[in-house]
């Protein structure tokens, strides 16, 4: 927000001005996910328990030009912040993203995604014979890679479809 213009609650990147500006609606309040990895904001809406049967006011913009990520998507929900539990989940699938809060047309926050050292009982494991699959009682924990998640438990490596995992 350093130019003081509300870039994101009005339509994200202004890409300095020129006449190809992303439009969409402001949102009054609520979060703006913008810089997510193109193709992957239905995922993101997945996450955040999103399926439109609640009535959830929404916009999404899917591969639209980036001067960052060549093609990005960007997800605006009116009416929700997130937790701090969301956006760690978030960064496993959108680690270049910003999360920015709105409150009256006015963005009051902007920061990037962190990704966690572990995330637990969010993603489930693939493998099987892993004991966090069985009927153990025992919480999945993941640690995160640099390109990738590994299993606290069996060591299993999960570099591609990390969003199939989510538990929501």
């Amino acid at each position: 927000m350093s130019n003081g213009r509300d870039e994101y609650a009005d339509g994200g990147d202004s890409q300095n001005g020129d006449d190809h500006q992303l439009r969409v609606s402001k949102i009054r309040s609520g979060t703006v996910i913008d810089h997510v990895r193109g193709g992957q904001a239905l995922n993101v809406l997945a996450i955040l328990g999103i399926d439109g049967s609640e009535g959830e006011e929404l916009s999404v913009g899917m591969n639209v030009p980036s001067d960052r990520l060549a093609r990005k998507d960007i997800v605006k929900v009116e009416g929700r912040e997130l937790s701090q539990d969301e956006v760690d989940v978030l960064s496993l699938i959108a680690p270049d993203a910003t999360i920015n809060i709105v409150r009256d047309y006015e963005v009051i926050e902007k920061h990037r995604v962190d990704r966690p050292e572990i995330v637990e009982d969010v993603l489930s494991c693939p493998n099987a014979g892993c004991i966090t699959t069985g009927d153990e009682p025992v919480t999945s924990q993941f640690e995160v890679l640099d390109d990738g998640v590994r299993c606290a438990y069996c060591g299993t490596i999960v570099r591609e479809e990390i969003a199939a995992l989510i538990d929501t």
